[in-house]
């Protein structure tokens, strides 16, 4: 369930707070596939589902950058901002893959929202997020994200 807000001073008062978690996505081979076609990474890992059957993982995985890339998607279930002109993905600070994701795979976020800080015109956050494999031991991806929002 999303946290909604209102402006940036509501926004401010979330510093600290758990955002929650995120629903699961399937991670499916269409999906692979297509992140492949757009980025031209086509290694055999993870777009020949035959050879990578044989592989390390005994399967194809998703790429770590799709993984990254789907935490917006993810994150937009977890807090929407209302009330503000403009929202911009600054960056990351940190950003890890302790786990391969499997095609078939599920995965989700959690969230927290570490800190609101003033920037000029807006406010910036940084949110701690962990994209977690269902029934997995450890994450697929522990990040930390820079987001800027303007009035």
């Amino acid at each position: 369930m999303s946290i909604t807000v209102n402006g940036l001073d509501e926004l401010k008062k979330l510093a600290g707070s758990d955002l929650g978690t995120s629903e699961w996505i399937e991670i499916t081979q269409e999906r692979i596939n297509t992140f492949a076609d757009a980025t031209g990474d086509h290694q055999w890992i993870h777009v020949d589902p035959q050879k990578a059957a044989e592989g390390p993982f005994g399967a194809p995985i998703a790429h770590g950058y799709l993984t990254l890339s789907l935490f917006i998607p993810l994150f937009t279930e977890l807090l929407d901002v209302q009330g503000v002109t403009t929202k911009v993905n600054y960056g990351l600070n940190k950003v890890r893959f302790p786990s391969p994701v499997k095609v078939g795979s599920r995965i989700r976020l959690v969230g927290r929202l570490a800190e609101v800080e003033e920037v000029p015109g807006g406010v910036q956050i940084t949110v701690d997020g962990t994209i977690e494999i269902e029934g997995g031991a450890k994450p697929a991806a522990v990040l930390q994200s820079l987001s800027r929002f303007y009035a």
